[in-house]
Formats: C-alpha cells, structure tokens, sequence
C-alpha cells in the first residue's frame, strides 16, 4: 500500500466502529474526527459501526453515552449499522473459512492440552492436537454436541510472512509462525472481534481503516482473514495513541471522567475547540497552526501529516484540561457571534440557578467574552447580573489604595448623588463620574474602584460603564446606598 493512495483517494469509504463498554472515550472521538475529516477531504463515505457483540460487556447506556458524545460533536455520518445485528452474516463467512481447510474446530478449554509456543516470547500459539484433528473425527465431535472454537489455521513452517504498509507507520512485516491460531468463532458460538470486524469491513466495502495504534498487531490476523474471505484488503492506517502526562495511555479505568468527552462538554467547551485540539493530538497541518475552524481542518486534513510519537493530554489531578485545549476553546469563544455565544451560554446559567432573561444575557455577553475560557465559568463571571442582592463581600474591598473608609464613604455619596440624575448610557456615565472625581480631587482611579465594588461586589469586573447601563440605574443606585452602610463598621 502506497501512502500516497490514503491521501488522494476519491470515494473513499471509512468507519468508526466503537464498542459500546463505556462513555465515549477521547480516544475514540478523535479517530471518529480523524475518520471524518479524511471522508470529507476525498468527498468520500463515513460508516458508523457499532461493534456490539460483547453481551457481556455492552450496555445500552454506553450506546446512548456514544451517541450523545457524537451528536455533541456535530460530525455527521452517512451510513449505520449495528454488528449484533449481521451474526448470520459472520457466522456464515467463518463456515466458508472452515470450508477451505483455513480453520479447524477447537475442542479444547483455552489454551489446555500440548500447547506450542513462540520461543521469542513464549505467548501460546497452537494446539496441535487440536490442529491436527482429523476431518472426520473433528465433525464427529461437533455432531455429537460438543462445544468448540473455531480457529485460523495460521500458516506453519511455510517461510510465510505477513506484510502491509500503514500509512503512518510504513512497512509492517511479521512471520507467519509468530502468530498464534486465532479464534474465529467462540466456543458459544459467537464471532469473535477479528472476524466480525473484517467481515463486516469486507461487507460494507471499507477501503480505509483508520484507527488507534494499539491495532497495529491485529492486523496482521485481519490480512489473514481477508485472505481467508477471498476480498482485497483495505489499506491501514494506524493513528498514535493518547497518553497521560507520564506517558501510561489513556484509560477509562485508571483516568476516569478525564478521559470522557461528556466532560469536556458539561465543562462548556465548544465542540468545533474540542475537535481543534483533538485534531493537533498526534497530527498538524504543514504551516504549524493551531486555531482552526471546521472547514480549514477539513481543507488540510491528509494522513502524511499524522505522526507516529503518542500524543500527551496534559492534565493533573487538580485540573482535568489541557492547558492548550483551555486556549483553544477561548479563541473559538471570542470568535463566535455575540448572538451564537449568548445562546450558547444560557444553558449553563440555567443550570447554574440563575434567571437570566435571554435579552439581558445577549447585553451581559460582549462584556465577559474576554473573561472567560470555558462556557461553565460564565455564570460565575456574571453571577452579579441576575441577582437582586449581591453576594456578601468584605467593605474592605470598596476602600481605594492609598485611601480610608472615610475616602470611599465620600466617593459612594457623590457618586449616589451624581448618578441620580445622570442619562444612564456610556458616554454619560464616562463624563458624570470624571467630574465627580475632579470634585473631590480625585483621579479616575480612586473613583471608580469602590463604585466598582459596590455595583458588582467584586474588584475584577468587566468595564465599569458598560455594565452600570445593563444593570440599570435603580439597582447601581441601590448598591451603591448599601455599601456606604456597609462602611459604617469600618473606622
């Protein structure tokens, strides 16, 4: 397989196909965009697979959580199919195999009786009594009831050796006598994960296999059984793996919610940020960018470009994000119409627990844009918006640096007095104030800190003027009055 082919292929048809075990892993998101964006550069198809024969361990909540995490994404597919739901159509394709001397039955437990192994690394790799198992005495087995695996017969002794090129990788080479009888069906009767996932890649016509490295060595087994199914085999492509800060690849049981695009999102990033930084994980466009739309990832979106190291998240135990995933979603936030951006936020005020009318938070929202990172921080940013009364606070902080409570009480009773009758926009609020300060001798400074304060209850506040007009004059001026009785206790 040339490398040039998974680049400049027209019609290409690709699949995602995630077990449903679990959350949707990062992992598996960012081969799912992968897979996309290459179907999309070459105007080709994107197969979504679930690969759900593991009974035991595929639960309807992990489907619902996959689609949820896909959906979220906002990454369509063009066709969909459930492998539960083709058994007939892997049970036969193993018959065919067995039906060409390819495979034989298995009446042993796993690995019991005179087992061969590789001298190189002492894995199991046959039992040759169950190999060498007559025709007749093998159906006269399964006839009479007893249970069976179904295994490739692997070729042996022969100088056989199993080569692909991966589009990543390069050349991959492995001796056929290195690779053990794999099963092809289980001894209930179930396909196992290389069958089903082969057949059904033959079935559906996948011409390209994008997925995780940890892959790499299962294809070996898969050149086999397309061989074994009498189709071409499609080509690889093998994508490196998301590792931890100390290099341990990134596991749903040992990382926990980290690993989980639910988290990412519940956390507010957008998802057109998540698929950026997921896309700079492991491969980067040839000038080195790192802000990048949807359309331009899909413009510049090749396999040359993937890279073979492992790719760190770099998160801790005290903070669960990326620092660059952090700035990502910033950018894109800040780039997002003011309008997109409100709608987007209304949810997390909501769950936060704070009323905010869609029509005020369109006006609360240019003022935070370049506050905040993630959506979820917003409401805490603006929390002063939507209250009747302010959180309590320390009048310490409405006394300005080089003054006195005296000082603050003088500034908040001309301020008061000012703003009573003062248009409330902007311009006016600018130039009332100004000349406020100017009669107390004071400069801006000075000035604007505690009604700063006491109108937000905080000293890092979006701009002074702007949020005095969305706040309104009836509740500044209220403030206002309260954080001059506040001083009262302080000398």
């Amino acid at each position: 397989m040339a490398e040039a082919d998974l680049s400049h292929s027209a019609r290409a048809r690709v699949r995602f196909a995630p077990s449903p075990t679990g959350f949707l892993h990062v992992g598996s998101a960012r081969t799912f965009i992968f897979n996309w964006l290459y179907a999309r550069h070459n105007l080709g198809t994107m197969v979504l697979r679930l690969d759900d024969t593991d009974v035991e361990r595929n639960t309807d909540a992990s489907v619902q959580s996959i689609f949820e995490g896909l959906r979220w994404l906002g990454l369509d597919w063009d066709e969909e199919y459930k492998q539960s739901e083709r058994l007939a159509l892997h049970r036969k394709a193993a018959e065919d195999i067995f039906a060409k001397g390819l495979a034989y039955r298995d009446f042993t437990p796993a690995h019991a009786g005179e087992d061969v192994q590789s001298g190189a690394h002492g894995a199991w790799l046959f039992n040759p009594g169950m190999r060498e198992l007559s025709r007749e005495e093998s159906d006269r087995r399964a006839a009479a009831g007893e249970p069976f695996a179904l295994r490739y017969r692997v070729p042996r002794n022969e100088g056989c050796v199993l080569r692909f090129r991966d589009g990543v990788y390069g050349e991959q080479s492995k001796a056929a006598d290195e690779v053990e009888d794999f099963a092809l069906l289980r001894s209930d009767g179930n396909p196992t994960y290389h069958l089903a996932s082969c057949l059904d890649d033959a079935d559906l016509r996948i011409s390209h296999i994008i997925r995780g490295q940890d892959h790499l060595t299962n294809t070996f087994k898969h050149l086999l059984i397309f061989d074994g199914l009498g189709v071409a085999t499609p080509e690889f492509a093998h994508l490196p793996l998301l590792v931890a800060p100390d290099g341990a690849k990134l596991s749903k049981r040992k990382h926990g919610p980290v690993v989980s695009v639910t988290t990412y999102r519940d956390a507010g990033f957008l998802p057109q940020a998540f698929i950026n930084f997921l896309c700079l994980l492991g491969w980067s466009p040839k000038n080195d960018r790192e802000f990048m739309t949807l359309e331009e990832l899909r413009e510049a979106f090749t396999i040359e470009n993937v890279n073979r190291a492992n790719a760190v998240v770099n998160f801790t135990e005290t903070d669960p994000f990326d620092a660059k995933a952090v700035w990502l979603n910033g950018e894109h936030l800040r780039a997002l119409p003011v309008e997109e951006l409100s709608a987007q936020l209304a949810p997390f005020f909501a769950k936060s627990g704070l009323k905010a009318p869609a029509e005020k938070l369109l006006a609360v929202t240019p003022l935070i844009r370049e506050r905040i990172r993630l959506l979820g921080e917003a409401p805490a940013a603006a929390d002063f918006f939507f209250v009747d009364e302010l959180a309590p606070y320390d009048p310490g902080e409405l006394i300005p640096q080089k003054g006195d409570a005296a000082l603050a009480r003088r500034v908040l009773g001309k301020a008061r007095e000012a703003l009573a009758t003062t248009t409330f926009d902007h311009d006016s609020l600018d130039k009332t104030l100004r000349e406020a300060a100017a009669s107390l001798g004071l400069k801006a400074g000075p000035m604007f800190q505690p009604i700063r304060v006491a109108v937000c209850g905080r000293r890092n506040a979006p701009p002074l003027f702007e949020t005095m007009v969305v706040l309104g004059r009836e509740a500044c001026l209220a403030r206002i009055q309260k954080a001059e009785a506040s001083l009262q206790s302080i000398s």
